[in-house]
């Protein structure tokens, strides 16, 4: 379910609090296929699925990098700021890998605002802990902390 904030200050005072949690998305071989295409990273764990059924996962799974570039797809499909007109990516500050991804398995992004603070326009710099959950896993499939800029 989307969170809904009317301004940058109503989501600004949510600082230190877990703000939303995203819907699950199942990661497919046509995804990593594509990812694989577009970041040149063919690696066999990811796109032979013969091989990597025998291999050390027992099936192919995501590039960490792909896990973590759902990050806007989280965001977006977890949070309105209904009179902000733009966000950009600034960065980020740590991440880590920390379970596979196997193809078929879900994901979702749970979204922590550590911090924010004024800039220039009218904007907020807003720091981000995401830990995107694997679902059935003990531990999640990424931590990641990111800094965006919004601005009304």
């Amino acid at each position: 379910m989307k969170k809904t904030f009317q301004t940058l200050q109503e989501l600004a005072d949510c600082v230190g609090q877990e703000v939303a949690v995203s819907d699950w998305i199942e990661v497919t071989q046509t995804q990593v296929n594509q990812f694989a295409d577009a970041t040149g990273d063919h690696q066999w764990i990811h796109v032979d699925v013969e091989k990597a059924k025998a291999g050390p996962f027992g099936a192919p799974i995501a590039h960490g990098f792909l896990t973590l570039s759902m990050l806007p797809k989280f965001f977006q499909g977890a949070i309105e700021v209904v009179e902000s007109g733009m966000g950009i990516n600034y960065g980020l500050n740590r991440v880590r890998f920390m379970s596979p991804v196997r193809v078929g398995g879900r994901v979702r992004g749970r979204m922590k605002l550590l911090s924010s603070t004024p800039i220039d326009n009218n904007g907020l710099q807003m720091t981000w802990e995401t830990t995107i959950e694997l679902e059935g896993a003990s531990k999640p499939a990424c931590v990641a902390e990111s800094v965006v800029r919004r601005y009304p």
